[in-house]
């Protein structure tokens, strides 16, 4: 089984859990690049949405850094004063988001143009950074 197929299987089993595949994209992340574009800064999962899509496209372009550390690392920064239910909302707007945006890329042979990664890099660096303030998007 090719990797892309077993995340999508994975995140098929996380569907079979919830009551519909709408409600999980609607309040759980982005499901592809198109949604994770269009997320408003004042939307409450835009940060992890925003940071998840960066670290798929980043892993996916041959970036050298350590995406579970890169979760971690916003996962601490977001769980300062939220509650246990707010955290789990965070870890599964970032785990969706990730899985979904690995799958979709699929293995676009183009995906990793010289503008796309030249973005990736400004957001990677600031969230390695530490800086997960969420930003408004233009086609990136």
């Amino acid at each position: 089984m090719c990797l892309a197929s077993l995340i999508v299987a994975l995140a098929a089993g996380q569907f079979a859990a919830c009551s519909t595949v709408d409600k999980v994209r609607g309040k759980d992340g982005a499901s592809n690049d198109a949604e994770a574009v269009e997320v408003k800064p004042e939307d409450p999962l835009a940060r992890p949405i925003q940071v998840a899509w960066t670290s798929a496209r980043a892993k996916y372009c041959g970036f050298l850094f350590d995406p579970a550390r890169l979760r971690a690392n916003f996962m601490a920064s977001a769980a300062a004063g939220a509650s246990p239910d707010q955290i789990k909302k965070l870890e599964r707007a970032y785990d969706y988001t990730f899985e979904s945006v690995t799958a979709g890329i699929g293995d676009d042979p183009s995906y990793c143009s010289k503008a796309r990664t030249d973005a990736i890099r400004i957001d990677l660096n600031r969230y390695l950074a530490g800086d997960f303030t969420p930003s408004a998007r233009a086609g990136r």
